[in-house]
């Protein structure tokens, strides 16, 4: 398999991201508080039943000690109350870093703003930074003394590995002067058609830069309405794990999985990948690109 030279390797609170095939165990996100999540009495207030909240993070935990594999969640909100309080919330129930995340960038510059209040601003990995991101939110995490953010590799062109490539180049002079200094490279996945893409630009940024890089697979089958209907409920969970390890089987370095509650099949799916690349990593039998 491939062997990616001088490869970037970030530490975030604890968690290493990225290096060589089969130097770190890849790293799985799960989502929390995610729109309609069935924990999330109401999303704007930020109401959520806190035991089974612990409940879903401590599986996590259980998976990750017995595989090795560094779990770590991405926290979305969906107004500035509520991810504030998601914030405190999983700060005090892991000591891991975690991703804020949200579809309206107003609150996540609301909670970049919070994590420096609160001194949780080197534990927190901003989701995320792309082409469309604003002033307004570049200056933010400026001003808010946050280290690792991810990018997302975001293109009209979906099916472009190189623009993919190309929207991380372009960026990189204005992502240094923000003080990101433990970049996360997300290589953008929207559907079925954009996941070989998206694993083709993995592959050409850890060449050319050494970022860790990864994708929010699971969006592949997501937005996929119809597959369901034609398949059923159970097939649906096999295809989004097809989707999530794709990548990681072709050398990326992480993986935001979806919903916190596929961990149970995910865990072990890329602790299989990682324990063979283990084993070859000894061997020295790779392909060097």
């Amino acid at each position: 398999m491939f062997k990616f030279e001088n490869q970037k390797v970030f530490e975030i609170a604890g968690v290493k991201f990225g290096g060589e095939l089969g130097e770190n165990p890849t790293v799985l996100i799960g989502s929390i508080f995610y729109g309609k999540h069935k924990i999330v009495e109401d999303e704007k207030k930020g109401i959520f039943n806190r035991e089974m909240a612990e409940k879903l993070i401590n599986e996590q935990e259980e998976l990750s000690d017995k595989t090795g594999n560094p779990g770590i969640l991405d926290v979305v909100g969906m107004s500035e109350e509520a991810i504030k309080k998601y914030i405190d919330f999983v700060a005090s129930v892991t000591e891991k870093p975690f991703l804020i995340d949200s579809a309206t960038a107003d609150v996540k510059i609301s909670a970049a703003k919070y994590v420096k209040e609160v001194g949780l601003e080197k534990r927190v990995i901003y989701n995320s930074i792309s082409p469309e991101t604003k002033d307004k939110e570049i200056n933010a995490i400026k001003e808010s003394g946050i280290e690792s953010a991810i990018f997302l590799t975001y293109t009209f062109n979906v099916t472009s590995s190189k623009a993919r490539v190309d929207a991380l180049e372009k960026m990189l002079p204005k992502l240094s002067n923000v003080g990101i200094s433990k970049l996360l490279v997300d290589t953008f996945v929207m559907d079925v058609p954009s996941l070989a893409a998206s694993a083709k630009a993995a592959i050409e940024i850890k060449k050319k830069t050494g970022f860790p890089c990864g994708c929010g697979a699971h969006n592949a089958i997501a937005s996929w309405k119809g597959f369901r209907n034609m398949f059923g409920k159970d097939a649906e969970k096999f295809a989004v794990l097809i989707a999530d390890v794709f990548q990681i089987i072709l050398g990326s370095d992480f993986v935001l999985y979806g919903p916190i509650e596929d961990c149970k099949i995910v865990f072990p799916a890329v602790y299989t990948i990682d324990t063979t690349y283990r084993y070859l990593r000894r061997t020295k039998d790779f392909l060097v690109i």
